[in-house]
C-alpha cells in the first residue's frame, strides 16, 4: 500500500489517482536601463515555493528583439507560463503573451499598449514625467545617470541598492521608443496591474489607465518606478495570485 501511494504521489498525481496540475514557469521581463537582477527580492521565493522561474536578458535594443528574447524564454520554459513585466517590459510581454503558453500577465508600473501605440505615443496620455531631464547618450545608445536613479527610479530605496541599479544598467537604444504595438495580449489573457503611485518615471495616472483599460486586476502600491524592488512581498503576492489561476486552468 505504501509503495502505491509513494508511487502516486511521486508521479505528480493528487489522492486516488488525480493529476495535480503543474506549476506554470514564472518569465521575468526586465524594462530600460535594468537588467534581470532587478527580479533578484522575488525570485528565491518563487522558487523555494516550487516554480521554475526564467528571468530575460533583453538587449534593449528594439522591441522586436526583446520580444523574440522572451519567445526564447517561453520556448525554454517547455510549459504554461505567467508574464511578468516591468516598465518597457510591459511592451514586450505585451507583444510575447499571445503565445497559447502564456497563461496570464503581470505589469509592473509597466506599458500596456493598444494596438498601434509606442512609448511616446502612450506618454501623451498622462502628465509628463521628468524622466527625460535624467538620460544620456553615448555611442548612439542610452543611459540613466546617477541622478536619475536616485531621484526619479529607485527614488525610495536605499543608497546601496541605488548604486546597484546604475552599475548594472543595459544602455538601450532609441530604437525601442519607435517598437509599435501590433496585437495587444491583455485583451485575450487574465491580467494583473501593479500601479506604483509614487512612480516618477512613468505617471502614475498613466499606469491607472492602462490597468483599467485592459480590466486587469489592479494593486496599487506607494512605490517607486522599480516596486518590485521596493515592495518585494507585495509584487510576489501578486505574482502568486496570477500563478495559482493558471495552475487550476
Amino acid at each position: 500500500m505504501f509503495i502505491l501511494f509513494s508511487a502516486a504521489f511521486t508521479s505528480g498525481s493528487g489522492a486516488y489517482g488525480a493529476a495535480v496540475p503543474a506549476k506554470p514557469t514564472i518569465v521575468f521581463v526586465h524594462g530600460l536601463w535594468a537588467d534581470g537582477s532587478s527580479w533578484n527580492k522575488v525570485i528565491p521565493d518563487l522558487v523555494e515555493q516550487g516554480y521554475k522561474v526564467i528571468s530575460v536578458q533583453n538587449p534593449t535594443t528594439s522591441l522586436e528583439d526583446d520580444v523574440a528574447a522572451t519567445k526564447r524564454a517561453i520556448d525554454i520554459a517547455g510549459g504554461d507560463v505567467i508574464l511578468v513585466g516591468h516598465s518597457w517590459g510591459g511592451m514586450v510581454i505585451t507583444e510575447a503573451g499571445n503565445d497559447p503558453r502564456v497563461k496570464g500577465l503581470v505589469y509592473v508600473a509597466a506599458y500596456a499598449p493598444e494596438s498601434g501605440e509606442t512609448v511616446p505615443s502612450l506618454s501623451e496620455k498622462a502628465a509628463q514625467t521628468q524622466l527625460s531631464n535624467y538620460l544620456q547618450e553615448a555611442d548612439g545608445f542610452v543611459t540613466l545617470t546617477k541622478d536619475g536613479v536616485t531621484k526619479v527610479f529607485a527614488d525610495d530605496l536605499p543608497t546601496k541598492e541605488q548604486e546597484m541599479i546604475f552599475a548594472v544598467q543595459v544602455a538601450c537604444s532609441p530604437t525601442v521608443f519607435k517598437g509599435v504595438c501590433s496585437n495587444p495580449a491583455w485583451k485575450e489573457k487574465p491580467s494583473w496591474y501593479i500601479v506604483a503611485s509614487g512612480d516618477k518615471t512613468i505617471h502614475p495616472d498613466l499606469e491607472r489607465l492602462m490597468a483599467a483599460r485592459a480590466k486587469a486586476k489592479t494593486t496599487e502600491l506607494a512605490s517607486c518606478h522599480v516596486a518590485m524592488l521596493a515592495q518585494p512581498r507585495k509584487v510576489l503576492e501578486v505574482i502568486l495570485e496570477a500563478a495559482a489561476q493558471a495552475s487550476v486552468k
